[in-house]
């Protein structure tokens, strides 16, 4: 009889030794099972914060309204692509014009400010400031009813990209100013070549010359009767006119074309929407506006001065040619022997006419308060020592970028005084948070100046 095969003997310590087992791989299954989704809980959160809660943190907050991060990046980004293009163009401009050092000296400095623009710091400060500013002037739009509409931003949209309705730009229409043509006084007579006077026949000759122009159009558009004489006959062989090129027009699918394909190249390459560059126009024309109106009511006109000067670099030397002027000698003369005002040599130290703002606060405040004819006491400015001499007074109309440069100046004032009285919180998180791209393309520079690429 067979001997029947006896099987494992299960006992109790064996059944608990299998138990715990059971459990240990259960706990190690387990313990993975929420390793791996801790890692893809820390996976999404991160995500979220960065695609979600830090795009809609504020950076800044003005009166209550809060600067977005999102907003503050797609800006910055945006502004780095115009610099860095503007590094590219005045790289190549700069090549055009060969080794000559005085250019390339101008050129490379323009490259160093472009450099100095694009550090995060910098370029991210300046950027969250305007967006300060943004707001202030949308807030005070808003209270003068002053609105920007959907058609006014197409519009605008359309000439950012050159499209004027199919048509060519439109000329700006130029308004000579008026200059008065004083009656120069024996004071002012002495200069050997006064600025002020060649100022203004420079303004007049600019004013016929517009209405001549006029005048030429209009005799233009009257054919001559030709004259038949009795001279001898001159064969004369007919060369053929060539029309000159007819410009393309830019079409309304040309514009809508170039339009797509740059908002696909800053969506996709800098993260600016549509609706963000549509925002930076609006925020432009908002500007605008706003300036339109707080500078409605400035005059065209303005007190000026017109004054002369000797510059020196020390005190001594000014009051040795204060008492020199006092004992009867040329102002003109003593300009040529001590003014290191090179600009002003030849001119015997005339500066013409002068407005608010346009001189250092110390020279003009002792302009101003100088009588026609009158010598300063030494007036040290950072550029040194100066002696001046005012030969007029007058109110005179303002050139128009003179009042364009006035409306501006005033904008800003009003512009820094509502920033002071504003209520504005700037995180403290918001330099870390400044991109760094787009950068200028590794390689590029050199491929421009024609060098080898950087190696490894």
């Amino acid at each position: 009889m067979a001997k029947r095969r006896r099987g494992p003997i299960v006992n109790r310590r064996h059944v608990a030794r299998l138990e715990r087992e059971r459990i240990q791989a259960n706990y190690i299954m387990i313990g993975s099972v929420a390793i791996v989704v801790i890692v893809v809980l820390l996976i999404a959160a991160g995500f979220v914060v960065e695609g979600i809660i830090k795009p809609r943190q504020p950076v800044a907050i003005v009166n209550g309204t809060e600067i977005s991060t999102r907003t503050f990046q797609a800006r910055v980004r945006y502004e780095r692509n115009q610099l860095v293009n503007r590094y590219l163009q005045t790289l190549q401009t700069m090549q055009l014009f060969g080794n000559d050092p005085q250019t390339q000296t101008f050129f490379q400095s323009s490259l160093n400010q472009i450099e100095f623009q694009l550090e995060p710091d910098s370029l991210g400060r300046d950027v969250l400031n305007t967006l300060i500013e943004d707001v202030i002037i949308r807030q005070e739009a808003d209270k003068r009813g002053i609105t920007v509409s959907e058609e006014e931003i197409d519009k605008a949209v359309e000439e950012f990209f050159g499209y004027f309705g199919g048509g060519p730009p439109p000329t700006p229409t130029e308004f000579p100013t008026p200059i008065p043509t004083s009656t120069l006084t024996p004071l002012q007579m002495t200069l050997t070549a006064p600025s002020a006077t060649l100022t203004e026949t420079a303004t007049l000759t600019a004013t016929e010359t517009i209405t001549d122009t006029a005048a030429v159009t209009e005799t233009a558009e009257i054919q001559p009767t030709p004259v038949i004489t009795a001279t001898p006959v001159v064969t004369v062989t007919p060369t053929a006119t060539v029309p000159p090129p007819t410009p393309t027009p830019y079409t309304l699918e040309a514009f809508q074309q170039d339009f797509e394909e740059n908002m696909r190249y800053l969506d996709r390459r800098l993260g600016v929407s549509e609706e963000d560059f549509r925002a930076l126009i609006e925020s432009q024309l908002y500007r605008q506006k706003l300036m339109d109106a707080i500078t409605a009511d400035l005059p065209r006109e303005q007190e000026q001065v017109w004054a002369r000067h000797i510059l020196v670099e020390d005190e001594e030397t000014a009051r040795e040619v204060i008492a020199r002027l006092e004992a009867g000698e040329d102002f003109a003369a003593l300009v040529r022997e001590y003014s290191i005002d090179t600009n002003t040599i030849e001119t015997g130290g005339d500066l013409g006419w002068f407005g608010f703002g346009q001189m250092v606060p110390e020279f003009e405040k002792v302009a101003y308060n100088l009588q026609i004819g009158q010598i300063s006491e030494p007036v040290q400015t950072t550029f040194g020592w100066h002696v001046i001499q005012v030969l007029g007074h007058e109110v005179r109309p303002l050139t128009d970028a003179e009042y364009q440069q006035l409306r501006q100046e005033n904008f800003d004032e009003w512009l820094a005084r509502e920033r002071l009285r504003a209520d504005v919180q700037i995180l403290d998180y918001w330099a870390e948070r400044v991109p760094t791209d787009p950068d200028i393309p590794p390689g590029a520079v050199q491929s421009i100046l024609g060098q080898p690429p950087p190696g490894p």
